[in-house]
Parts: C-alpha cells; structure tokens; sequence
C-alpha cells in the first residue's frame, strides 16, 4: 500500500467544494493509496523520469456536484501519490 497526499494548492481547491465533491475526491485518493495506477486513470506528460502524472476525471453524477479533475503525481521511489491539482467544471 503507498500513500497519497494533497499539495497545497489541492488541499485548499478541496475545502471549496461541496461535501459530496469532497467525499468523491478523498474517495480518490483512497484509492490511490491500494491502486496509484488506476486502469481509468489518464497518462500526463512529465518531466521527471523518476515520476508518472495522471488525471483522473470524476463526473458529476459521481460527484453529485461538478465535473472534477484529480490531477496527481506517482513516484515509485517514494511510493506515494502527490495530488497536485483539484479542477472543477462549472
């Protein structure tokens, strides 16, 4: 099991959403932590060699809310997902 975290910018993105938002997001990223490469998750172009960037797309039927982005960043190395980017829909 790795471990998954929110940045900054994502931690303050997920106090605005609505607490359905919310739990489909921390939903998410409980997920990342048994699976950091989820078959429904969309490859990024990164960077780092020693890194994976991904976007998971969150619906808003799954939301109950807006349509929501998870854009995150694995690193084997460190076993741990980074959750870089909260983007919601209007």
């Amino acid at each position: 099991m790795s471990h998954a975290f929110y940045s900054d910018a994502a931690d303050k993105a997920r106090r605005d959403l609505s607490p359905s938002e919310q739990a489909a997001v921390e939903s998410v990223r409980r997920a990342l932590e048994d699976d950091p490469d989820p078959a429904h998750a969309r490859g990024l172009p990164d960077s780092d060699p020693r890194s994976e960037s991904y976007v998971i797309e969150l619906l808003p039927e799954q939301t109950r809310g807006r349509g929501i982005s998870v854009v995150y960043r694995y690193s084997q190395d460190l076993d741990s997902s980074l959750i870089l980017w909260l983007i919601a829909g209007p």
